[in-house]
């Protein structure tokens, strides 16, 4: 277990693997053992929402007047896409830099700001929002050498905090505070690696919301840094070597300073780092000078004999996995899984014979063990290969992650978006379900290969984050640590229900609310979705959207098609040619909403970020009727140009490719950007974005706000809301969270017309 251990600890509160490089920015994601998951360890349970002072002079309106909108830079760019001309007249707001693009951000911001400020709600709001966020929030412990680990929130401090501590009773020390660099919050500690002696801390801090990383050492005893400083690293994290000396990561070659948030990211390298030398002197152990969108992690294996090396492309969750013998130095890394056919997610190994789960002609997923000695291999019917073996069959519930505690395999599987864990030997033989509280999120599961005790992390939509101690011999689960918030959950209930989208197909969508709510169509709803890279949405406790419910709102959230609820099969419904049954499903869920008496077209309100906010802006543009307000956060917009940013070319593994014909005709059918109809009433929409976001830049956000102004017609307001020191949603301060959540409520308060 020691490599899914490692990895999920140098991925804290980062995304790495390819699947996740275009994260929810507004939701939680349940991949536990492959990412820092919220739910998991109990840490970032809110939305990651964003935060600007009010201008100091508000421009000052009434609700019902028109809006003023600045005016937007333009030219007279056209482009030829396969003998079709497109007009992308806002060009302009690409350059971030540029003096136009910041007065216009400026000005934006102005008229924003000035219609929340005269929002009577709005403080109150934040007076409750402050009052519910302030409880006690911790992470799961974890063990290395002789020490624990967890992490710990007193309430409102910007950034969770690092304690070590010799025995569970012991008194904590803190070991790392983010919050002492930087005066704002902005500096968040964005990855971590332990050593196996629990002697030395590796750590990652990303600035003011950017995917780049910088890396320290620390001494866990004395918590004084050492010299090495590793920089131009994003999407990895750090696998220590088994004697402690040092350990592999991957990273970029030096980007240019002036435009490094938005230049494209390719030919990443996997590096070895010697404790206490300069990063010059970095040993490279692979890269592919002929393959620019391979990325690397490499991680070594409990036995510390192999490095495992996981070779993703794009957002593809199809990878390659490749090994090299550690206790050999002249070794050279062996190709195990050679094609781009499937998704491998190593577990463990007994010597030479390799643990996997893999959807390999199991969409669902399945475990098998391959026997490396037997390597090349020859294949044999169903995908198999000689020397392959089937050790836990597919299920009709979906197999999200696998480890490897108490010498036993801990399956964690999703039925119908909801946690089931599951334990079996290592021939597969099936010994128990682990009982948990309700319907929920179950994540956690951690330890090395022969612990007898772990813990996890259970969460519903009433339920905050409770971690247990669960022992691996008896099978019992005790309470750790159980959040205390400051409401009654028994006033609220959760169903789930399953709807038709427009081609038959069924989908779940779970519905929380006040108990007692007339189904009278008057409800103000908050419709939520994101449907896209194989990310699951499962149940999770979040003080916003309590607000929300306190308020009389209800909160709907459908596992539409593009996610992972149901496997591989799911996704691929909802990716490239077929994006549009994604689009389907979110508004076969609003009309339900309608049909069942939930709310109405006024009362409705949808949100999405990143993938959602894509999601928000295609629905509107499909179906402006259908809905009164819009919340679409760091979306990506413009379908013909996502792929010229940053990491922005690993998203046509999902979307398709703009440069393709065939992709062309799909994405430029549904781009939110080139979609927008002048003189329609577009429902009243708050647009959010961050000038640091360099995962989907903010040019997205500001064309198609530009495009959307132009467009729109009537007096629903159409704003955007641009954070500064802020990126894609990642290690957001607690100040940033609180405040664009009250304006997110008050915008809503005022344009559903909710009764506070």
């Amino acid at each position: 277990m020691t490599t899914l251990r490692q990895f999920f600890l140098t991925l804290l509160a980062t995304i790495i693997i390819c699947r996740w490089l275009l994260a929810p920015a507004v939701a939680v994601a349940k991949t536990y053992t492959d990412w820092y998951s919220p739910i998991q360890n109990g840490i970032s349970e809110e939305l990651p929402l964003d935060y600007i002072k009010v201008p100091t002079s508000p421009q000052t309106m009434s609700y019902t007047k028109h809006l003023s909108y600045p005016t937007s830079p333009k030219s007279n760019q056209v482009d030829n896409y396969h003998g079709t001309s497109v007009a992308d007249p806002y060009r302009p707001l690409e350059n971030p830099d540029s003096e136009e693009t910041k007065a216009w951000v400026e000005a934006q911001n102005k008229v924003t700001f000035g219609y929340l400020q005269e929002i009577p709600a709005r403080e109150k709001i934040k007076q409750r929002l402050t009052k519910l966020w302030d409880y006690e929030k911790y992470s799961l412990p974890f063990k290395e050498g002789d020490r624990y680990f967890y992490f710990k929130n007193n309430g409102l401090q910007n950034q969770s905090v690092l304690y070590t501590l010799t025995s569970l009773d012991a008194e904590p020390k803190v070991l790392l505070d983010p919050n002492t660099l930087s005066k704002d919050g902005t500096v968040a500690l964005s990855g971590l690696s332990i050593s196996e002696d629990g002697k030395l801390l590796a750590y990652g801090l990303s600035t003011a919301g950017s995917d780049w990383q910088e890396w320290k050492l620390r001494d866990v005893e004395t918590g004084k840094d050492l010299k090495d400083h590793l920089n131009w690293i994003k999407f990895s994290g750090a696998s220590w070597t088994t004697d402690n000396k040092g350990f592999f990561y991957s990273r970029y070659d030096e980007p240019n300073e002036k435009t490094k948030l938005e230049d494209v990211n390719y030919y990443q390298k996997l590096y070895y780092h010697k404790l206490g030398t300069p990063q010059s002197e970095d040993l490279l152990i692979y890269h592919r000078p002929d393959q620019k969108e391979w990325g690397f992690n490499g991680s070594v294996t409990e036995d510390g004999r192999y490095l495992i090396i996981s070779v993703w492309k794009g957002t593809d969750p199809r990878n390659l996995v490749f090994y090299k013998d550690l206790t050999n130095p002249k070794a050279e890394v062996v190709e195990l899984i050679q094609e781009f056919e499937s998704n491998f997610s190593f577990i463990d190994n007994d010597g030479s014979i390799f643990y996997f789960r893999t959807d390999l002609d199991a969409p669902r997923g399945r475990v098998i063990a391959i026997d490396t000695k037997n390597f090349p291999s020859t294949v044999s019917k169903g995908g198999m290969k000689e020397g392959w073996r089937e050790i836990i069959p597919q299920a009709a519930e979906t197999l999200e992650s696998v480890g490897i505690i108490n010498n036993q395999l801990v399956a964690d599987y999703l039925k119908d978006a909801y946690s089931q864990i599951k334990i079996f030997n290592l021939n597969g033989a099936f010994v128990r379900e682990v009982k948990l509280p309700g319907i929920g999120s179950a994540g956690g599961f951690g330890g090395k290969r022969y612990d007898t005790e772990t813990f996890y992390n259970f969460t519903s939509f009433t339920t905050p984050g409770t971690i247990y101690r669960y022992d691996m011999v008896s099978g019992k689960s005790e309470v750790f640590r159980q959040s205390k918030v400051d409401f009654n959950p028994d006033d609220y209930e959760t169903k789930q229900v399953f709807y038709k989208s427009k081609d038959g197909t069924q989908v779940p969508m779970f519905i929380t609310h006040k108990k007692g709510i007339k189904l009278d169509g008057n409800n103000p709803t908050l419709l939520y979705g994101y449907g896209g890279f194989n990310i699951s949405l499962t149940p999770s406790f979040s003080v916003s959207n309590l607000v929300w419910m306190e308020m009389g709102g209800v909160y709907a959230m459908p596992n539409i098609r593009g996610g992972g609820e149901y496997g591989e099969e799911w996704h691929q419904a909802g990716m490239k040619l077929k994006k549009q049954n994604v689009f389907d499903d979110f508004i076969a869920a609003a009309e339900w909403l309608m049909k069942n008496g939930y709310t109405k077209p006024a009362k409705l309100a949808i949100a999405g970020g990143s993938n959602g906010g894509l999601l928000v802006g295609a629905c509107i543009t499909q179906r402006p009727d259908l809905f009164g307000a819009a919340l679409p956060s760091v979306g990506v917009m413009d379908m013909l140009r996502f792929h010229k940013f940053t990491i922005g070319w690993a998203w046509t593994s999902e979307y398709g490719s703009p440069e393709n014909q065939q992709d062309f005709k799909a994405l430029y059918a549904y781009s939110p950007l080139h979609n927008l109809k002048p003189g329609t009433a577009y429902p009243a929409t708050l647009i959010t974005t961050a000038d640091h976001d360099d995962r989907v830049v903010p040019a997205h956000s500001f064309k198609f706000a530009a495009a959307l102004q132009a467009a729109h017609t009537g007096d629903a307001p159409v704003l955007i809301r641009i954070e500064t020191k802020a990126g894609h949603g990642a290690g957001k301060p607690t100040t940033k969270r609180i405040e664009e959540t009250a304006d997110i409520w008050a915008f809503l308060v005022r344009t559903l017309d909710v009764k506070v």
